[in-house]
């Protein structure tokens, strides 16, 4: 890592930062900061929250240990970056952002005990943080008891809205609809076969799943779960193989991919022929890094975002991730919902005025960043995104080639009628 903090910034006004369009890291040094002195501490932090007249607290949340680290790790290194640039540019309301870093474990209860600490004890003023709907789960009603904000960066089963947290990953009709929707519509699938890991998403994503596979007259022939950090998957492989399903709709996390996709090869499933075709909506680039690009190419995943994307701004981020955490690095679509987070938060507080959490709340929606890596964004009323969908066709090289994606945002709807 370098600690040098970028210095390819573009211009923006102060006005439009006030106005809640958030200013992506490319900030001009010549441009006239927002400075503290105009913001009385006294009168942005009403409710002792971690804040002073130089610095504001907040707090990094995400498994760095366990069977999900290989997972999350994109995570924190995505908001630490953007953490970086913002202060790099002087900071939120002229003052420095210091995070405070806790480690999940990949252990729900954990997560819920370390959202506390970040709130009650330590008072951040935003929590970046959690990637399973287990860890969110867990720590949903402590930020809601105690007033927290979270930014929750993974695509995710919908179902859930809360005045305490900002969706930046895409619910289920953004991915799991949209998904299926596509591999029956350009490949003719009529047969699935679901596989999972064994907790809340990919069992609710699933169910979600067989509810629109069914709506829409086609079948599904197999549904079976691992718990995390399962690694013997020869079992439900021969069933697969038995059934011949047009799509193996695999919603496997963590390092239980790393197993899972070298024992299909092994078994002599060849993804690319897409006998059976495999669409994924858990394996970003990420992971592809531990499974490696021989075992994954051939597949294909719904995401909103992907490295490969063709845009200046997805262009620029690249670079300043690699600057900072390496030239071998690669970047999935939760780390880029995750860098997200901490620009979405500078955007509603200076659209307040205030760190305060109810006040941050009500300036969230209508937020919008221009200049976001996957494109244009913008917080919905029920503080999920509008963004596009996409389709991402596994390389060896460990990459995916976007061979779909939605002409318009999609807008955000996690209570889809008919799927609750």
């Amino acid at each position: 890592m370098k600690d040098e903090p970028s210095k390819r910034l573009m211009p923006v006004t102060r006005r439009t930062l006030l106005a809640g369009i958030a200013a992506m890291p490319f900030l001009t040094t010549g441009v006239a900061p927002v400075m503290a002195a105009d913001y009385p501490t006294a009168a942005v932090n009403a409710t002792g929250l971690a804040v002073t007249d130089d610095t504001v607290k907040v707090g990094i949340l995400h498994s760095v240990t366990g069977t999900m680290a290989i997972s999350e790790t994109g995570s924190v290194q995505a908001e630490k970056l953007a953490i970086e640039q913002i202060n790099a540019m002087g900071g939120v309301l002229g003052r420095k952002i210091e995070f405070i870093q806790e480690d999940g474990a990949s252990d729900w209860p954990t997560f819920a005990e370390k959202a506390k600490k970040l709130l009650v004890q330590d008072k951040t003023a935003a929590v970046f943080g959690c990637w399973t709907s287990a860890s969110r789960k867990a720590v949903l009603p402590v930020f809601e008891q105690y007033n927290g904000m979270l930014y929750y960066p993974t695509f995710y089963e919908g179902l859930e809205e809360s005045p305490n947290v900002i969706y930046t990953g895409q619910e289920a009709t953004q991915q799991i609809l949209a998904g299926i929707d596509w591999v029956v519509k350009e490949k003719g699938a009529k047969s699935f076969y679901l596989l999972g890991s064994d907790y809340i998403w990919p069992r609710t994503s699933n169910k979600i799943a067989r509810k629109h596979i069914e709506k829409l007259g086609l079948e599904v022939v197999g549904e079976e779960y691992y718990p995390l950090g399962h690694t013997q998957f020869n079992s439900v492989i021969n069933k697969i193989k038995l059934k011949k399903p047009d799509v193996i709709y695999a919603i496997v996390v963590g390092g239980s991919n790393v197993a899972f996709y070298k024992q299909l090869k092994a078994a002599g499933i060849d993804l690319s022929k897409e006998k059976p075709l495999l669409l994924t909506i858990s394996v970003t680039e990420d992971e592809i890094l531990g499974i490696g690009g021989e075992n994954m190419a051939g597949a294909y995943a719904m995401m909103k975002y992907f490295q490969s994307l063709e845009n200046d701004n997805n262009k620029q981020f690249v670079a300043e991730f690699k600057k900072m955490w390496g030239d071998n690095i690669v970047i999935g679509d939760v780390t880029q919902a995750a860098y997200l987070g901490p620009w979405l938060w500078k955007a509603a507080v200076e659209k307040a005025g205030s760190f305060d959490i109810d006040k941050v709340k009500a300036a969230s929606p209508g937020i919008e960043l221009t200049t976001a890596p996957e494109g244009y964004v913008k917080i919905h009323e029920n503080h999920h995104l509008w963004s596009k969908a996409r389709v991402g066709h596994a390389q060896l090289d460990g990459q995916y080639k976007v061979v779909y994606e939605t002409t318009d945002l999609m807008e955000p709807n996690p209570f889809p009628e008919g799927y609750q």
